[in-house]
């Protein structure tokens, strides 16, 4: 069985670059914000009707968590974002674990010196350790995530087959 290596954190660290992290999630977001639905057409009164057959139900969600993906996206960072400001506990663990390791990060590998004591990196990590596990165990975050699954899908698949296929690609099933 391997051993703790408090070592182990800043190696990774070393190796996690902020910047690329940061290039690649602002271009996959725009890309996702382009292919947002308007809400005329994701909250399209006309097209919602009750399904044929389970076939029929099929059809409309393979089709709909297709064209309606980002919108879906979109529904469960909100449901997300909910979650997280309704649970003090589980957003003060995720900001305070963030900040600290952006923080420890912008150290470079360089020790943190307070005047009465100085801190390598293994140390600062180890810290961040001991106080967010504790208060991630108290925020429940798998009762968290639980209903977050729950919720979201109960309204992205409920939207999904309850809603029609738009008219212009009813002509497109034709050959």
């Amino acid at each position: 069985m391997a051993s703790f290596v408090p070592a182990q954190f800043s190696s990774f660290s070393s190796n996690f670059n902020f910047n690329s992290l940061r290039a690649d999630n602002i271009s996959n977001l725009q890309s996702r914000l382009h292919k947002l639905k308007p809400p005329q057409d994701f909250l399209d009164i006309k097209r919602i009707s009750r399904p044929r057959s389970a076939n029929d139900v099929q059809q409309r969600i393979a089709f709909n968590l297709n064209y309606f993906s980002s919108n879906y996206l979109l529904i469960l960072l909100v449901l997300l974002l909910y979650s997280l400001f309704t649970n003090f506990w589980l957003l003060f663990d995720v900001v305070f674990v963030i900040s600290s390791c952006y923080g420890i990060s912008k150290l470079n590998g360089n020790d943190l010196n307070l005047g009465f004591v100085r801190l390598n990196q293994s140390q600062l990590y180890t810290g961040v350790a001991f106080i967010g596990l504790p208060v991630l165990f108290i925020s429940s975050p798998i009762a968290t995530i639980f209903w977050l699954i729950s919720v979201s899908s109960i309204i992205v698949l409920g939207h999904a087959a309850i809603m029609d296929k738009p008219i212009e690609t009813a002509f497109n099933d034709v050959v």
